[in-house]
């Protein structure tokens, strides 16, 4: 059965989750990607297909002329628009690309959920031609975030307190991106959560999701993300009417979202898996094959009537910053440690001897620690155990 992945960069969620998923599938994989050497380098046993994955004309063609596929599917934010089309072409099962890009458009997503009649947040848009300084005559509810409108993880991501803060951020962000189109939308204040959630089109297993720690602002760099088994039923049942409002009902979903006084308000819905290793970790703490599951929905087939999940599961995933631009000098190897019950997994991001600037974001990382037990105080101890015997230091 072939099913053929589309891919940017090499990702752990690819590499770790959906390849070892689709081997214990029998699937035939083939990578379809413009960055072939990574992958073919990180899998030597896959094939590879160069391909402008940007593309949905390249995508079509590059699979044409290929065994016939019983499943197209990718992990990325960047390209699931292009994967839907793509699965809609060949007549087999997959996301509907007019939902993929009304959440990929993050403005678009505003306009859906305020003419829903769920949720009214305010948020102007400044197109790729247009000067920043348009902004200035406009009724700008401050404070204010501004970022890229199918920007991911953070990147470009800005808390301003002021309109010419506004302007010399938009100015900045364009110079790193030109002709990016920006959205500036309201600060929303809160609690920052998680929901994860995976459909075939008809049944909805809601998997619990995660509990966020956020960087000081002015940036939103998650530091944390805390598992929990299940929100509040009320704010369950806000963010998915706002969900089915959007349209997302296929494959899995990772939607960040604030709460305060009760009340559910998205910040964005990432038509995927939640990256970064906490699907490896929420596979882990829910005791299930997830990443088989969310192929089998691509491959048509239904989803149990349960998701049979533990429920006796703590977990909480530690991403580790650089302290500071440079060269990482001292940092701890990979190590997978069981201590009083309780598994941690370390993964170094970045390679001693490397240097990086600061981006604010999560390639900011240097590296990630998984920790996994059946009590959140155990969990706790564990992972803060760990961290506070390890150093990593950053030479200037």
């Amino acid at each position: 059965m072939p099913l053929y992945l589309l891919a940017l960069n090499p990702t752990d969620s690819v590499s770790e989750g959906f390849l070892p998923a689709a081997a214990a599938l029998g699937l035939e994989v083939t990578i379809l990607t413009d960055q072939p050497e990574p992958h073919r380098r990180r899998h030597p046993d896959i094939p590879v297909l160069p391909c402008d994955v940007r593309s949905v004309d390249a995508v079509i063609a590059a699979i044409a002329g290929a065994p016939a596929p019983d499943a197209v599917f990718t992990n990325s934010d960047h390209l699931q628009a292009q994967a839907a089309l793509a699965a809609a072409y060949f007549e087999v099962p997959g996301k509907d690309w007019r939902v993929a890009l009304r959440v990929k458009n993050k403005a678009e997503m505003r306009r859906r959920l305020a003419a829903a009649g769920l949720d009214t947040v305010w948020c102007t848009e400044l197109a790729p031609d247009q000067d920043p300084t348009a902004l200035a005559d406009q009724d700008i509810r401050l404070p204010c975030v501004v970022k890229p409108r199918e920007g991911v993880a953070s990147e470009d991501v800005v808390l301003v307190d002021g309109v010419a803060e506004l302007m010399l951020r938009c100015n900045e962000i364009r110079q790193r991106r030109p002709r990016t189109a920006l959205v500036v939308e309201e600060y929303l204040d809160g609690e920052l959560h998680t929901l994860e959630t995976l459909g075939d089109g008809n049944r909805r297993h809601v998997l619990g999701g995660f509990r966020t720690t956020l960087s000081p602002p002015p940036h939103f760099i998650e530091l944390r993300h805390t598992f929990t088994a299940g929100h509040p039923e009320p704010t369950t049942a806000q963010v998915l009417a706002q969900l089915d409002a959007l349209g997302i009902g296929f494959g899995s979903c990772h939607t960040e979202f604030m709460v305060s006084d009760g009340r559910a308000r998205l910040i964005e819905v990432n038509y995927r898996s939640i990256g970064d290793q906490c699907d490896l970790l929420l596979q882990q703490v829910l005791g299930i094959p997830l990443f088989e599951r969310i192929l089998r929905t691509h491959l048509g087939e239904p989803l149990p009537a349960q998701p049979g999940t533990r429920v006796d599961g703590a977990a909480r995933i530690d991403h580790i910053c650089a302290p500071a631009a440079g060269t990482l000098v001292t940092a701890p190897m990979a190590a997978d440690l069981i201590v009083d019950g309780v598994t941690l997994t370390y993964r170094p991001l970045r390679d001693i001897g490397e240097r990086h600037e600061l981006s604010h974001t999560n390639r900011d990382y240097v590296g990630v620690l998984r920790t996994v037990g059946t009590g959140a105080a155990a969990v706790d101890q564990a992972a803060e155990r760990f961290l506070a015997e390890q150093c990593w230091e950053v030479a200037p």
